[in-house]
């Protein structure tokens, strides 16, 4: 007896419930998340899921991890294919030579497909007038290459270059031009954009429009990327556009010098070109310079451009002038 009273003493009592159900109410609030079946484990398991789930991608740090090292390349791509061009303007091209040529045939047959039965035929004479001061011209560039110089029958004021040395001019811009001189302004300025490579710069530019495009429509709504599509249009492609034709503008002047071609007729082409042309829109909504401003940047190169055609041992256009003068009476 005495043997179970001791044993009863010395053996652990057990928490009432009540005491152990606080205790376990205190460890709760400590870690309120703290779970101890394994269902409600799953449950909050589940549901971490779909909160991830729910986050924005660009909220994610591979987002940015991503974002960063496309960002990273694309501006050593940027700078490793930036090149000065003809006049020492900074561009970024790349694309090669070849497939410069590969665009400019398939426009090339296209617009032979299109003009099939108006273009001029070979031996005419106003087929031998053009083809003759081009070839004069191109001769002066030093440039290479099949040139293909054919003329349309058409009112149209125009003339155009393909990549590749395929150049078209409209027969109504002979009107226009009205001598020699004139035409020689018209062909030096296609031929100077061959020369310049102008048809690969804007397809290059083009190109990285759409990487810009395509990043940005990761962040931006598709609405708003519409709008900044039409914005990059109106400060980027237009402008770009105006600088290619004014490069084209001063090239073209100095390759008709060196062909010994008077430059000071250019001023003359560009005034008739304005009275003939009909309301132009304002220049910042224009592929090209406005009329008035490409004269005065002409006039502002004629003086080195006479520089060039004195250095080609031209003779001096008055006297060239009075000379066909006294032959024509």
């Amino acid at each position: 007896m005495l043997f179970r009273r001791v044993l009863l003493l010395t053996a652990p009592r057990r928490a009432p419930a009540s005491i152990y159900s606080q205790y376990r109410s205190l460890q709760i609030q400590k870690n309120p998340y703290r779970r101890t079946n394994d269902s409600h484990n799953d449950q909050d398991q589940r549901q971490r899921q779909y909160q991830y789930q729910q986050i924005p991608l660009w909220q994610t740090r591979r987002f940015w991890y991503t974002t960063g090292v496309a960002g990273t390349g694309g501006a050593i791509y940027y700078q490793v294919h930036l090149e000065d061009s003809p006049t020492g303007r900074r561009r970024f091209i790349n694309v090669t030579s070849d497939d410069e040529q590969q665009a400019g045939l398939q426009a090339y047959l296209s617009i032979i497909s299109q003009y099939r039965n108006q273009l001029e035929p070979r031996g005419t004479p106003t087929d031998l007038y053009v083809r003759r001061i081009a070839q004069r011209i191109i001769k002066a560039t030093g440039m290479q290459g099949d040139w293909e110089i054919h003329v349309i029958r058409s009112p149209e004021k125009n003339a155009f270059v393909l990549p590749g040395g395929k150049i078209f001019v409209f027969s109504g811009i002979l009107s226009v031009a009205a001598n020699e001189d004139g035409l020689a302004t018209v062909l030096s300025h296609e031929i100077a954009h061959q020369y310049a490579r102008h048809s690969a710069e804007k397809l290059s530019q083009a190109s990285l429009l759409q990487f810009v495009y395509l990043v940005a429509s990761l962040f931006v709504d598709p609405s708003v990327l519409q709008i900044g599509q039409a914005m990059s249009g109106l400060l980027l492609e237009l402008p770009n556009s105006r600088q290619c034709e004014q490069e084209a503008d001063q090239l073209g002047l100095y390759f008709m010098a060196s062909a010994c071609y008077d430059p000071r007729e250019a001023v003359g082409l560009w005034e008739r070109m304005k009275t003939a042309e009909s309301v132009s829109p304002p220049q910042f909504l224009n592929t090209h310079p406005s009329t008035d401003s490409r004269i005065e940047s002409i006039k502002k190169w004629i003086p080195q451009a006479e520089t060039k055609r004195e250095a080609a041992n031209c003779p001096n256009p008055e006297v060239t002038r009075s000379f066909f003068a006294r032959a024509l009476n």
